[in-house]
């Protein structure tokens, strides 16, 4: 299990050139990345989203990646000589028109001048592509990692939440098993001083049981509520994304929590079906993290 929110840092540095990337994540319904990666690179980025997409299946993530080259690999330094003859002809024109002498102009304050001088850089596309990789990849391993130790500290939480649950479900098969015995002591009871008589048809009374044992029996309900726990469990030691199918089987619990309430003619479980209805919204609002 993996949480949705994460963080992961890798930095290389080789051939005096520097990779900075750092990817965080927090809950999303989908896959959503976002790169921002310097112009040089802005090649790479389908890729780098391809890379990304395969290693997670939901969450919002940013990817920052930084980039320095401070190697003179691939640098050209251009002088743009007509420039800077074109500089000189017009400090010329200007010393002759003004009767001024003109001196030789030192060519490091032509260079000087605007465009005159610039720095090329050609780079290596298939070495910096490999080095943006390679680093991106320990990225990817960090943040992995980051989002299944948060998962794990979810994971506990829920089993401890739906053991909860569990034992709570117990206690309102245990309610419900005396109900109905209740009931027809109740019931006859209650024939008995509202006839003033001792005697009780006996049928009439079977009768009113089974329409009141069909009215309030919650058995299919547990049933369904316990199979549900017990998938419940088996999806938390899945491989992959769960989060979609826990919150569907949350719904499907919720449901038939719901039922058991309306047909409870008992104030111990309502009060069991309040405390699950509680728990599992918990439950709700935790798998909002989950991949």
């Amino acid at each position: 299990m993996k949480s949705m929110t994460g963080f992961g840092r890798a930095k290389l540095e080789i051939n005096n050139r520097i990779y900075l990337v750092e990817l965080k994540s927090v809950n999303h319904k989908y896959t959503d990345i976002s790169i921002k990666l310097p112009r040089t690179l802005s090649y790479l980025e389908e890729d780098i989203k391809k890379k990304i997409s395969n290693s997670i299946s939901r969450g919002k993530v940013d990817v920052f990646i930084n980039y320095e080259n401070y190697s003179n690999q691939g640098k050209q330094i251009v002088i743009n000589k007509d420039l800077a003859k074109l500089y000189i002809e017009e400090f010329k024109k200007i010393a002759k028109e003004n009767n001024l002498k003109m001196k030789d102009i030192p060519v490091t304050e032509i260079t000087k001048l605007p465009d005159v001088l610039s720095l090329k850089t050609v780079e290596d596309e298939e070495q910096i592509t490999k080095e943006v990789m390679q680093v991106l990849d320990s990225a990817i391993q960090n943040f992995i990692n980051m989002r299944s130790m948060e998962g794990n500290k979810i994971k506990e939480d829920l089993i401890n939440r739906i053991e909860n649950i569990n034992e709570k479900v117990s206690k309102i098969s245990e309610c419900s098993t005396g109900l109905i015995s209740e009931y027809v002591v109740k019931l006859n009871e209650r024939i008995k001083d509202i006839l003033k008589t001792n005697v009780v048809d006996e049928s009439r009374l079977a009768l009113e049981t089974v329409i009141y044992a069909d009215k309030c029996s919650v058995e299919e309900e547990i049933t369904r509520l316990n199979s549900h726990i017990l998938q419940f469990k088996k999806l938390l030691e899945e491989q992959g994304a769960i989060g979609k199918k826990i919150d569907f089987l949350i719904q499907e619990m919720n449901r038939e929590t719901n039922t058991i309430g309306s047909k409870s003619g008992s104030l111990e479980i309502t009060n069991l079906v309040i405390d699950i209805k509680t728990i599992l919204e918990d439950i709700r609002e935790q798998i909002q993290n989950i991949e």
